[in-house]
């Protein structure tokens, strides 16, 4: 089996600039372990949470979005409310299989990501990048 074009790491930060929790619509997937976590970190019950931080679709739980900005219900002031307990969607990104298939889909999410490439960000081992696929 042949290593993928990234085997020497990926250059990665996040440096909190909260670009790709904005702008877009989609969904953020979260499991129950997630919902008690940022639950927590917002000192609310499960309950309170799930009723106004979510929505379901198809049966599944999403966090929501504003309706005209398509912003993530917890970014504020480009800051995450909820970044030490953020679901595994977001910890993992950029580490998604669709933004590591190739090298241009890697430069492609660099335009709207600042820590990809970054010259000062850590190289992120093929290990650790296969480590957040695997969680994905």
């Amino acid at each position: 089996m042949t290593k993928p074009w990234y085997k020497k790491g990926l250059r990665f930060a996040c440096t909190e600039c909260g670009e790709c929790c904005t702008g877009q619509p989609g969904y953020v997937w979260i499991s129950q372990e997630e919902i008690e976590g940022m639950a927590e970190t917002l000192n609310i019950s499960v309950p309170e949470f799930i009723q106004h931080y979510t929505r379901e679709v198809d049966g599944e739980l999403s966090l929501k979005e504003f309706p005209r900005t398509y912003d993530c219900i917890f970014l504020r002031d480009r800051k995450c409310l909820v970044y030490k307990a953020r679901p595994k969607q977001c910890r993992t990104f950029p580490f998604w299989p669709e933004n590591v298939e190739s090298k241009e889909a890697w430069e492609k999410c660099a335009k709207r990501c600042e820590g990809i490439n970054h010259e000062h960000a850590p190289i992120i081992p093929l290990s650790e990048i296969k480590k957040n696929l695997e969680e994905m």
